[in-house]
Parts: structure tokens; sequence; C-alpha cells
């Protein structure tokens, strides 16, 4: 008799590397620091995937220009740093509840096809994306939230250990991966190459580490 079918890292890689989790890259540019205050104002999200080998790779990005919710606030200082224009007609933004819908949806699809329980925020300051996503869902009063509501991996964290370099811009580079100054704190750029450098650390390490046994 057979035994252990469905833990078979062929059929279900990503699945069994991060226990059941399916990881996805988030980068949020926001009107100021208070996630129950503050806009949310662009959001992107990457989709990773594992090839044949056991390597994670950009697989898609996903990506939203938020309109400020009613009431939200707006800081002068956030808006001169990250260079968004909330209410600039060419931006196309939609409200918050559309932006999640968008979003949402792909990534449960991908949850489902890597036979994943749940997706698991990636982020550089994970916290601080996480925060902003989860008062937008509970803002917009979303019950279909494919991510979990508090766990994440952090690349800081991983970066500081690997790298010993905790700053995005300089994290990237310690990872042999080019940075643009000119293209940053936009958030499909910031998301992308904090995917970058989260498969580039998690490659890295499954090189070092001797094969596992074969569960099939």
């Amino acid at each position: 008799m057979l035994t252990g079918m469905s833990e078979c890292n062929t059929t279900r890689p990503i699945a069994n590397r991060f226990r059941g989790f399916l990881p996805v890259v988030v980068d949020v540019e926001t009107g100021g620091f208070d996630a129950k205050k503050d806009a949310l104002l662009e959001i992107a999200a990457v989709l990773l995937a594992m090839n044949e080998q056991g390597r994670l790779y950009v697989a898609e990005t996903l990506n939203e220009h938020v309109e400020p919710f009613e009431g939200a606030n707006l800081d002068p200082e956030a808006l001169a740093f990250n260079g968004i224009v909330p209410h600039h007609p060419f931006r196309m933004a939609v409200s918050e509840h559309q932006a999640l819908t968008n979003l949402f949806a792909p990534i449960r699809k991908a949850v489902k096809a890597n036979q994943c329980t749940r997706a698991i925020l990636v982020g550089h300051n994970a916290f601080f994306d996480l925060n902003f996503l989860n008062q937008a869902v509970k803002r917009t009063g979303i019950k279909r939230n494919p991510f979990h509501p508090f766990s994440n991996f952090d690349t800081v964290s991983l970066a500081g250990l690997v790298y010993g370099q905790t700053v995005l811009a300089r994290a990237v580079q310690a990872a042999g991966l080019e940075w643009d100054n000119n293209e940053a704190h936009s958030a499909i750029y910031d998301a992308e190459r904090t995917a970058q450098l989260f498969c580039t650390i998690v490659n890295t390490w499954e090189q070092l580490q001797p094969p596992a046994p074969d569960p099939c």
C-alpha cells in the first residue's frame, strides 16, 4: 500500500516547502504610516512559482491604484516621498473594495492551483504592508481574504541574517540584483525587487541543504 502520496514534492512543491502556505509578495504605497487613518493609495502583489528543481521564481505581478477612502488622511510628506498625486485622473484609481476584489481573485486561484491552504504575505517590513491590507479588508467588509491575518515572511529579517543589510536597496544589491533609485518607491518596483530578493534567499538556502529524502 502506497502512503504519503499527497505529500509528494513533485505534485505540490510550494505547499510542502512553506507548510501549506503560498508566499505572495506585497508592497503598498500610502498617505502616511497609520493604517487606520491614512489612505491606501497603491498595492502590488507578486505571485511566485516553483520549478521542477524546487527553485522559486517570479510568475506574475498584479497592481492596483486605489482611491483614498472617505475621510482618509493624506500626509504631504508621505506624498512627496512616493510621488503619488492621489486624485490625478490618469491614475485610473478604483475603490478599495474593487482593488482588493481584483487582487484577491487571482491570488485565491493561485492558492488553489498550488494546493495551498492560504496565502502568506511576504514584505520588506511586512507588518506595515499587512496592517494596511488588513485595515482595508476591515473597511470594505470583504470576506474572502486569502492572506493569513498575522503570519508573514519579512525580508528585513531574512536579508539581515544573510547579507547583514536591512534597507531594501542595499539588501537587493548585496544579493547581486539590480536596483534603480529612479524607479524605487512605486508599489510595483518595490514588490518585484522584494520578490526577487526573497527568491534569491530561499534558492540560495536550498542549494546549501543536503538532498531531502523522497517522501513518495
